[in-house]
């Protein structure tokens, strides 16, 4: 697809996907509109993968096991991951999107946590199981800010609270882009050189009770969306959120199904 008159870049988006508790359906949907899109970039903002096998909140109220009761539990986690990887690259593939970026999130600390408490287990640290540089992306460390113009990117875990866009228009004081809230919002600031934003863009994770057992019941404003970010001449740029309700999306006058 020819980008409209006047934009430069494109890039897709994507928030939080937590393999192997993905949303089939939505994960579809986006490969779909990259596959449309064909943008000359592609954004993964973390929390690729649930990474429970290595999260400590499981042993909250448990005994520890063995390290060798848990790798088995770490190598199906390291498998999705890469299924889903495999799936998502086959459409950028197609599209041939070259310019990837990858965001580590929280998620992705609970992996690089567990190898820093087992050094020797260094076909685990997320890099090398994943693959992810091998596969083209440039790999940004949790927490890690990068620029693509004017516009910041990061995983989005640094600032909360119920107004966590205005909270990161204050502390940061530039536009960003982020996830880990699973929520939309957006929010805008005066600034010297003209308005700065804040964009979450939602989640591509399975929102059913029975995968977020956590919650134990608990409603939540989670979302399932992605973003189109286009660039412009002089720094500027604008954003399409894409919001799929159960399983579709509308992009520019096509309907995608998942």
């Amino acid at each position: 697809m020819s980008k409209d008159k006047g934009v430069l870049k494109r890039y897709v988006v994507t928030p939080d996907k937590h393999a192997p508790l993905h949303d089939k359906k939505a994960i579809s949907v986006v490969k779909q509109a990259i596959e449309i899109l064909q943008p000359d970039g592609y954004i993964d903002l973390g929390d690729f993968s649930e990474w429970g096998s290595v999260s400590h909140w499981q042993w909250k109220n448990k005994k520890k096991p063995p390290l060798e009761f848990m790798l088995d539990s770490v190598n199906l986690d390291i498998e999705a991951t890469n299924k889903l990887f495999d799936e998502i690259d086959d459409s950028l593939d197609k599209a041939k999107v070259a310019d990837r970026h990858f965001c580590m999130g929280n998620h992705e600390q609970w992996l690089i946590d567990f190898v820093n408490a087992h050094p020797y287990l260094t076909d685990y640290d997320f890099e090398t199981a994943s693959g992810v540089t091998e596969r083209g992306y440039t790999l940004h460390q949790p927490g890690e800010y990068f620029n693509i113009g004017s516009l910041y990117y990061y995983h989005g875990h640094h600032f909360g609270g119920q107004y966590h866009a205005s909270n990161h228009l204050r502390k940061l004081g530039v536009s960003i882009m982020y996830g880990h809230y699973h929520s939309m919002q957006m929010t805008s600031m005066t600034g010297l050189n003209g308005p700065i934003e804040a964009w979450s863009i939602g989640c591509l994770k399975d929102m059913s009770s029975n995968a977020n057992k956590w919650l134990k019941g608990r409603p939540h404003q989670w979302v399932h969306s992605f973003a189109i970010v286009d660039y412009y001449e002089n720094n500027a740029f604008s954003v399409t959120p894409v919001k799929i309700v159960n399983g579709k999306a509308s992009l520019w006058g096509q309907t995608l199904k998942g």
